[in-house]
């Protein structure tokens, strides 16, 4: 097939570029930054953040493609100029969302009937999440009205190399690199479901050409599930070494600006994605587990990724010293 990816110049977007063309896919990405390519792949420079830049773009290659890929999205604005270049012209329109789309539950684990949610809450810590379910709603609207043919992935916590937020393994490798402590707040019980990037690439490219997925939306995630104080210690055994964890109240943790960790299960509690669905619809299982996906990021890191990333400590510092070491539940 022909196929457009929006983004695809790092971390799930370049694995997905690299999967669809080893795929025998002919490959075009959309982007404002350059990245290596596989061999054939064509880059068109747009930045969508820019009105018009977009559309401008890809105007010339509207009957150009079989497939997009919205990777870039976060509100329905960002998707008006591919919905109108592109709708009843392509075969199938894949919009990345996030597991962020879901309320907090008693219930585990988060089904895709699972409640979102409201497009309208007007809570700014919500936005991310309430900006992906309008994209949603717009796109699920436009399949029963117009038959877009659309799947739409909630994609769960991710690990893998490149990760553009350092608030993710690579913060955590350099913590415990240097001997650090690892903060998390609480007892860090918390469970939650993690994924490699080139699952979710894999899960991706294996969409094109299956009729069953259009009009549905799917969780991606691995197969295990761990807790906070898990991820933990699972990314030293992936290092080669041990993690020292200091615990910190939560009422605490919950001031901490920057949060103490990425997930935000470690302050709101459990949550955790099926993928069952995703199992019984897609031929796919993931091939990562937990420690051995960290292991594959840490060798990244290694190779190229340290020095990448800034970190700045002095947070940890601030709270270790508050805390006190009669207070500091470190194991």
């Amino acid at each position: 097939m022909r196929v457009l990816v929006t983004g695809g110049n790092r971390y799930i977007g370049l694995d997905l570029v690299f999967e669809l063309a080893r795929r025998g896919h002919a490959v075009t990405v959309v982007n404002s930054h350059e990245a290596p390519l596989p061999e054939g792949a064509r880059r068109l420079h747009a930045d969508r953040t820019q009105a018009g830049a977009l559309a401008a773009a890809l105007a010339p290659y509207r009957d150009a493609f079989d497939a997009v890929f919205d990777h870039t999205a976060y509100r329905p604005d960002d998707m008006a100029p591919l919905i109108e270049l592109f709708a009843g012209r392509v075969r199938h329109y894949v919009f990345t969302s996030s597991q962020a789309v879901y309320r907090r539950s008693y219930v585990q684990p988060l089904r895709e009937t699972s409640r979102r949610h409201a497009p309208d809450s007007p809570d700014p810590r919500l936005a991310y999440g309430v900006g992906k379910v309008q994209c949603e709603d717009r796109l699920l609207g436009l399949w029963q009205s117009e038959k877009l043919p659309v799947t739409i992935l909630r994609v769960g916590h991710t690990l893998g190399p490149r990760s553009p937020a350092a608030t993710r393994d690579p913060a955590l490798f350099a913590r415990i690199e240097a001997g650090r402590p690892v903060l998390i707040p609480g007892e860090g019980f918390a469970a939650l479901s993690l994924v490699h990037t080139l699952d979710v690439a894999r899960l991706m490219a294996a969409l094109l050409g299956n009729e069953r997925v259009k009009g549905e939306a799917y969780n991606v995630s691995g197969a295990e599930v761990t807790s906070i104080v898990g991820v933990v210690h699972l990314v030293a055994r992936a290092m080669g070494m041990s993690a020292r964890v200091v615990e910190v109240p939560m009422e605490i943790a919950r001031r901490a600006r920057p949060p103490l960790l990425h997930w935000g299960e470690s302050l709101n509690g459990t949550a955790i994605l099926s993928i069952e669905k995703a199992l019984a619809d897609i031929d796919w299982t993931p091939q990562f587990g937990i420690e051995d996906g960290y292991r594959d990021s840490y060798d990244w890191f290694v190779r190229e990724g340290r020095g990448r990333y800034e970190f700045d400590f002095s947070q940890d510092d601030a709270l270790l010293a508050q805390l006190g070491t009669a207070h500091a539940g470190a194991r």
